[in-house]
């Protein structure tokens, strides 16, 4: 928390997540929805059309499909830093099914939160910022103005 009272973080990486090969950080995800309620409906037509597809483009993500007895349809994301987010998929329509769930596939399970700045090391350097002349050999001696009264 900073004194706004807003959580705040510097920006990092899951696991230095990308620096060698990608990993999806989502690792199930569960649909619960009713057979038989209204809301439902959409949630029902993907998985009729699209959760196949959803599965072969995500094989790294188990994919639950539970029916129960339940009004509002949702969707249960499980991240592997063990975080859990909830999606309610209420009279949503097929593809709007599955944007929530690219949504969730693109995530990294952390809270959105603000960041505090876009770059931050944790090893900072201990001999100061790059400039133009840091390299300079000391043979070239100091640069001079160049005078104005040329002869």
């Amino acid at each position: 928390m900073t004194s706004r009272g807003t959580p705040s973080r510097f920006l990092r990486s899951v696991l230095q997540n990308g620096v060698g090969r990608y990993v999806c950080q989502l690792k199930r995800v569960s649909i619960i929805f009713s057979k038989k309620a209204q809301s439902s409906l959409g949630v029902r037509d993907f998985i009729e059309e699209g959760v196949v597809d959803y599965a072969k483009k995500n094989p790294g993500t188990v994919v639950y499909v539970s029916p129960q007895p339940c009004r509002v349809p949702k969707i249960v994301a499980e991240y592997l830093n063990g975080n859990t987010k909830e999606e309610l998929v209420t009279n949503k329509t097929s593809q709007q099914v599955l944007e929530v769930l690219t949504k969730l596939t693109d995530q990294s399970g952390l809270d959105i939160i603000r960041i505090r700045k876009p770059f931050h090391t944790d090893s900072p350097s201990i001999q100061g910022k790059w400039h133009p002349f840091t390299n300079r050999p000391p043979s070239a001696g100091f640069i001079r103005p160049q005078n104005q009264h040329a002869e």
